[in-house]
C-alpha cells in the first residue's frame, strides 16, 4: 500500500506519442509477447522486482497485450481487461523517478538485441523509445 501522497507530473499525460504502427506489422504478435516476457525476466533481476507479482508471466502477458495495441495491432488489452487507464492501475505502487529509470534500463537492455531476438524493426527504435520515455514519466507517482 501507498505510504506517501500521490505526485502528479507537471507535464501531464503524454499526448500524440504513439510509436510507429508498422512495428506490429513487422514484428508480429508472437515476437511482441516474447520481447515483453524477456523484459519481465529482466525486471525480475532488478531492484524494482518487488513491485511485481511473484509469477511474472501473467503480468508480462497483460503488458504484452497492451503493447500489441500500442505498436499497431489489435486491442487485445482492451478486449481482455477494459480501458488501459495505466496511471490509475499503477497508483497502488509507489513509482519514483529512480524506479522509472530502472524500468527504462531494463527495456533498453532488451531492445539492444531486439532486432535479432524479436525481429524488432530498428528503423522505428526512436519512436518506440520516445514513447517509453514519455509513458514512463507519466507513471511516476511518488517523489
Amino acid at each position: 500500500m501507498r505510504k506517501c501522497p500521490i505526485y502528479v507530473p507537471p507535464e501531464g499525460p503524454p499526448q500524440g506519442i504513439l510509436p510507429n504502427p508498422e512495428i506490429y506489422a513487422l514484428m508480429g504478435e508472437e515476437n511482441i509477447y516474447k520481447m515483453i516476457e524477456a523484459f519481465y525476466a529482466e525486471l525480475a533481476l532488478s531492484t524494482i522486482k518487488e513491485m511485481f507479482e511473484v509469477d511474472f508471466l501473467p503480468a508480462a502477458h497483460r503488458t504484452a497485450a497492451f503493447f500489441v495495441f500500442i505498436l499497431g495491432g489489435p486491442p487485445l488489452y482492451q478486449q481482455k481487461y477494459g480501458a488501459p487507464m495505466m496511471r490509475k492501475r499503477h497508483l497502488p505502487f509507489e513509482i519514483t523517478d529512480k524506479a522509472r529509470q530502472v524500468w527504462l534500463d531494463c527495456f533498453e537492455k532488451i531492445l539492444s538485441s531486439a532486432e535479432k531476438n524479436y525481429s524488432f524493426p530498428m528503423q522505428h527504435y526512436q519512436s518506440f523509445w520516445d514513447y517509453l520515455v514519455k509513458f514512463s514519466a507519466w507513471m511516476v507517482n511518488s517523489k
